[in-house]
């Protein structure tokens, strides 16, 4: 248990009730997701055709992007170019201070938490208000998302309800989830009416017409949107796709792998300027157009950041996401850390038992198993793979390549039955910790099918 990872994943499970409940919340919103797929018989054939847009757009992204940008300014948004998350964050400060604004209300933008984008901003004087619950929640905590989807979702709602009563001045003792809802949306509509400027972030941006979409469920991006003369949009690079007809693709896709839903409450799209305001959209790379050009890795691109993985991931559902160093956690996560930097994040890799449930879950089939084996296989390169396990391994082959001595040893195999425990069980047997070795049979198989027992038994 040496890892970051593990360490921390150690913390999370050593709260059992959290570690169950947790899972099973989590393994619920799959078995959702699992009976909406079903329902549609053309679900695998969606997914190829999500797979194929994707593929195809990133292939040529500088021609979309470029589309994009023109159908954008001809409808009358500004767009900007901004290579990294410091210059993200000096676009966005930039327009703020030019309108004078004092408080910015935000929907939830997983890019704005990549980019760090709140502190920045709070540094210099301006006040930003998460406006979707989850965050909100998380905001008021100081504590970032755990989720990409449900950011919250390891909160419960005793909790929530006692940081209402701090925060919010609400009943003491109920955590009713309506009443709770009821509380925020009160507390929330005075921030919406007294903020200078609204913040989205883009689930697509569409390059035949040069519109954002952002996909919610609370309506919160609306409300700000509408409230406010000053819409700025913060999207990556990978969020263009083609056309109105790719969306169609990846609507019916998102929310039922994301929440088993049939769709999303609000899908809104923001073409232009609210009347008499401004829209701005900072397009942002920070690191994608790398991954891009990246031979083999160039899929992850393909994210549309559903949460699947996550969601039937065993290894997030029992460790919680604040066990992963990346701010992104399970499966994509690991390999975004990794693109992002192997060395800082190599340790995300030993939270993967390689079950491959993400591949077959990921609307965009994106090979997210088979890419996590392929970074472990990479470690050593890395100067971080395990030491203990290259001794392992090297004398695994030591023994493997020779056949009279791997015969011996399988015949002594059964003394460990009889070995005291502490020789056993000790910091050497990693695999013993927290669970017991299987006994080993008196008889290996090989002996028993030379002497025939194999057969006789199957007769």
């Amino acid at each position: 248990m040496s890892t970051k990872h593990a360490k921390a994943a150690q913390r999370f499970i050593s709260n059992r009730e959290q570690e169950q409940w947790h899972n099973e919340t989590l393994w619920f919103v799959r078995q959702k997701r699992d009976n909406m797929t079903m329902r549609i018989p053309e679900w695998e054939k969606l997914r190829d055709l999500a797979a194929k847009i994707k593929t195809h757009t990133i292939d040529d992204l500088i021609h979309y992007l470029e589309t994009f940008s023109e159908a954008a300014e001809s409808n009358g948004a500004i767009v900007h170019w901004a290579k990294d998350a410091q210059e993200h964050n000096e676009i966005v400060y930039g327009i703020l201070k030019q309108h004078q604004v004092k408080k910015l209300v935000k929907s939830k933008s997983m890019l704005t938490e990549e980019c760090l984008l709140n502190p920045y901003l709070i540094e210099r004087g301006i006040e930003v208000v998460e406006s979707d619950l989850g965050e909100r929640i998380l905001q008021l905590m100081g504590e970032h998302p755990s989720h990409i989807v449900m950011p919250a979702i390891h909160k419960k709602r005793e909790e929530v309800g006692k940081l209402f009563e701090e925060k919010m001045d609400s009943e003491k003792g109920n955590s009713d989830p309506t009443y709770l809802t009821h509380t925020a949306r009160k507390y929330l509509r005075n921030e919406f009416l007294t903020a200078d400027a609204a913040m989205t972030g883009a689930n697509f941006g569409i390059a035949q017409t040069g519109e954002v979409v952002v996909c919610t469920n609370e309506g919160n991006a609306d409300m700000g949107t509408s409230l406010s003369k000053l819409h700025i949009v913060s999207m990556g690079i990978e969020k263009i796709i083609p056309d109105l007809a790719s969306l169609s693709v990846f609507v019916r896709l998102l929310a039922r792998s994301a929440t088993g839903q049939p769709s999303t409450t609000y899908t809104s799209h923001y073409r232009r300027p609210i009347e008499g305001g401004e829209m701005h959209i900072v397009i942002v790379d920070n690191g994608r157009s790398s991954i891009q050009n990246t031979t083999g890795r160039d899929q992850i691109l393909r994210c549309i950041r559903c949460g699947a993985c996550m969601n039937t991931c065993p290894v997030y559902r029992r460790s919680g996401g604040y066990s992963y160093t990346y701010f992104i956690p399970g499966p994509i996560g690991i390999n975004l850390g990794m693109l992002k930097s192997p060395k800082q994040h190599s340790d995300n890799l030993s939270a993967c038992s390689l079950c491959f449930s993400c591949n077959n879950v990921c609307p965009a089939k994106i090979d997210l198993a088979g890419q996590i084996y392929r970074w472990r296989q990479q470690l050593d390169s890395f100067h971080k793979a395990s030491t203990s396990k290259k001794l392992i391994s090297q004398g695994m082959t030591f023994i493997f390549n020779r056949p009279d001595l791997y015969r011996v040893l399988l015949k002594m195999a059964p003394l460990i039955n009889r070995l005291p425990r502490f020789l056993v069980y000790n910091r050497l047997n990693a695999w013993g910790y927290g669970r017991e070795l299987p006994r080993f049979a008196n008889e290996s198989f090989n002996s028993m099918w030379r002497k025939g027992k194999i057969q006789k038994d199957n007769q």
